[in-house]
């Protein structure tokens, strides 16, 4: 029988922390504080920016088309920015705030500017009860599949979808990644319409999303189950080794239990937030 709470859940985002580090993948999707029952997870202003610039973007799928642009996406940032502010968004002064505040307005005002896909029709997912879309992807292994993507465009002409994954960092996605594949099971299962495109955009520097390659969802679903079989190994065994013997993924994850980072909050999925002494982060620059 299916038992989706003894299940390894997999998403985008923790299979690139398994890839990265199987010591920081425990840290961010295992381990909780012993003294509250959380889990944590540390912030920076990459993070930060990414965070409330998908915020307003993804918001407007849930408006009418006609509705979408009524006000102005900088205006909706402000809101947004107010989770992030200050010392919850790892900024260390208000200039560093202010400078990334400047480049998700500049970022909104390009999508603004140039609206393109967003001006048609969307597909929202259905969720059940408010959580994050999943489904079972090997019920065998008792693994499944969980993630939201950031835009389904729904291309009449074709009764099919166009998956769209908005970038606000600066540079360009891996090759080899998993996250358009994943993105494409998730479509694939979690609704009728088959996927026709697949999509980047990245908004600090492209006024249009940038088509990119179909994956084939056989190859897809080899190697996500791949990873996911990893994982759900080493839950079993409790082993998750850095291969390098300590690296800046699980370092600084690893000084957040050793109490040398100041926790800011608590966010929406009840994680403990935490920021590090300034200077002394290590995040990579690319933001999922």
């Amino acid at each position: 029988m299916k038992d989706k709470y003894n299940a390894t859940w997999v998403s985008y985002s923790s299979i690139s922390d398994w890839l990265r580090c199987p010591r920081a993948y425990y840290f961010k999707n295992v381990y909780k504080n012993p003294k509250t029952g959380r889990k944590i997870s540390l912030m920076a202003p990459p993070l930060a920016l990414g965070q409330a610039v998908h915020e307003v973007i993804e918001g407007l799928s849930t408006l009418a088309v006609d509705k979408r642009f009524d006000t102005p996406l900088v205006t909706r940032l402000e809101q947004a920015w107010k989770k992030i502010s200050g010392k919850r968004g790892g900024f260390s002064d208000r200039d560093q705030e202010a400078r990334f505040l400047d480049r998700a307005k500049v970022m909104l005002k390009r999508v603004n500017d140039h609206p393109g896909p967003l001006k048609n029709l969307a597909v929202k997912i259905k969720t059940e009860g408010g959580m994050t879309p999943y489904f079972w992807l090997s019920e065998a292994d008792e693994i499944i599949l969980v993630g939201r993507i950031d835009w389904l465009e729904y291309l009449a002409d074709k009764e099919a979808v166009h998956i769209i994954d908005f970038k606000t960092g600066k540079t360009k996605q891996k090759d080899g990644s998993l996250q358009l594949p994943i993105y494409l099971l998730l479509a694939e299962n979690l609704q009728e319409r088959p996927v026709k495109k697949v999509s980047y955009w990245y908004i600090e520097q492209s006024n249009a999303p940038e088509e990119q390659k179909m994956p084939v969802k056989e190859k897809a679903e080899q190697d996500v189950l791949k990873v996911a079989k990893e994982i759900s190994l080493a839950k079993k065994l409790n082993r998750f080794v850095c291969p390098h013997g300590g690296c800046p993924a699980c370092r600084e994850m690893e000084a957040v239990t050793e109490g040398k980072a100041e926790m800011v909050g608590v966010d929406e999925i009840g994680r403990e937030v935490y920021v590090l002494e300034h200077g002394k982060a290590a995040f990579e620059s690319e933001l999922l």
